[in-house]
């Protein structure tokens, strides 16, 4: 389905425009506000893809008299599109590559290197308490193992540039 900005439509494979049938607002239990635009065909009568397009093949009207229908979240697919562009700048391919490593790595080091097997106290707070003292002997050890390695004004490893 190609979408047409100007004119608010998708266009079908069979060349059919869909345009706005109505607009659908829900509130969530949280309190958000959602808005759907339900997007309805003109004609699927004579459509070669109507068997292929049309949803719901258990409705007990006949597939001669149903027409394409499309619901999206206008607001979702903008903010999907530009996360997306954010995720393959060259920042965030940085970003990824950097966050790959040092988590999984972080873990494996606190289990490995630092014997962390299980927690040995019990209750939520008690928990929470043993994980912070982990997480900050780990990142005390990153800051001595970078200050020995002379990488201090370093956050970021850098992308390698292919050859």
């Amino acid at each position: 389905m190609d979408y047409t900005e100007l004119g608010d439509y998708y266009t079908c494979k069979n060349n059919k425009k869909l345009t706005v049938n109505k607009i659908v607002k829900r509130k969530s239990k949280t309190g958000y506000i959602s808005e759907k635009t339900i997007y309805t065909s003109e004609d699927c009568s004579n459509c070669e893809h109507k068997s292929k397009c049309v949803k719901g093949h258990n409705c007990k009207t006949p597939l001669e008299e149903r027409v394409k229908n499309l619901e999206t979240l206008k607001l979702f697919n903008m903010l999907r599109k530009e996360n997306l562009e954010r995720i393959v700048s060259e920042e965030g391919c940085e970003l990824r590559m950097n966050r790959s490593i040092q988590a999984e790595g972080s873990f494996a080091e606190i289990k490995q290197d630092m014997g962390f097997r299980r927690y040995l106290s019990k209750g939520k707070k008690n928990v929470l308490a043993e994980s912070i003292l982990l997480a900050m002997a780990h990142n005390i050890n990153k800051l001595h193992n970078k200050i020995q390695s002379d990488r201090t004004g370093t956050h970021l490893f850098s992308l390698k540039k292919s050859a």
